[in-house]
């Protein structure tokens, strides 16, 4: 299961889709594809809208979260038709119905697609207010029996502290899901890191802008930084 970012999709505009990126990672999902692995996909919101930061500004918690599980869609259909023009059959599917856009969510249904090697895009989180993207892609890769979360962010790993603002964090090869919540880390949040630890499903942390990367780890390359229960 590959977790992007919606700001992955925006690039250094910050909001909003960019295209020339969008092209950049439908080629890298190709060439992942390409490999013959099951792929699955779940791409955040936070270009568009994102719930909790909505909420802070005073908007309902629930009505903003429902905003941002649309903005999944938009990002999910994005990469579908990209995807698409490069010759990958896929499909979208969602967690709220919206049935002139994309199939509704159903496990057996997912698992039928991945069968028949198409890239599944899973969108609108877990169709719940309160829960992050993060969380849907734990829960989606549990239900797929996926082998591992591979989490796509902008620096090359988990470090200390953010190493665009300390300049003395160091980086971390190897950690234990109980070190990632005890030193709230936030590579992803507490419950998405928990369904990990509960159901042993190891986490990657990746730099997506490293071209090859995802190929790499695959390949058991020891490209980022590994979350499991080995630490």
């Amino acid at each position: 299961m590959l977790k992007l970012s919606g700001e992955a999709l925006a690039g250094g505009r910050g909001f909003g889709i960019d295209p020339p990126v969008v092209d950049e990672l439908t080629s890298e999902i190709v060439s992942i594809h390409q490999t013959g692995v099951q792929l699955g996909l779940v791409i955040g919101g936070g270009n568009i809208v994102r719930g909790t930061t909505a909420s802070e500004s005073g908007m309902d918690r629930v009505s903003a979260d429902y905003m941002g599980m649309l903005s999944t869609v938009i990002n999910a259909l994005a990469m579908q038709d990209l995807l698409e023009r490069k010759g990958l059959e896929t499909r979208v599917l969602s967690a709220i119905r919206m049935d002139a856009v994309a199939e509704p969510y159903i496990r057996r249904r997912a698992v039928r697609h991945l069968e028949k090697g198409r890239v599944v895009l899973f969108a609108a989180g877990t169709g719940n207010p309160y829960f992050s993207t993060d969380t849907a892609a734990v829960l989606r890769a549990i239900e797929i029996d996926a082998d591992a979360i591979l989490k796509a962010t902008q620096v090359d790993g988990i470090y200390s502290a953010d190493p665009r603002l300390d300049p003395d964090a160091k980086f971390i090869e190897k950690i234990s899901y109980m070190d990632i919540l005890k030193r709230d880390l936030r590579v992803m949040d507490a419950t998405a890191v928990s369904m990990c630890k509960e159901n042993d499903l190891p986490i990657v942390v990746f730099d997506i802008r490293r071209q090859g990367a995802v190929r790499a780890i695959l390949a058991g390359e020891a490209i980022g930084s590994l979350v499991s229960d080995a630490g």
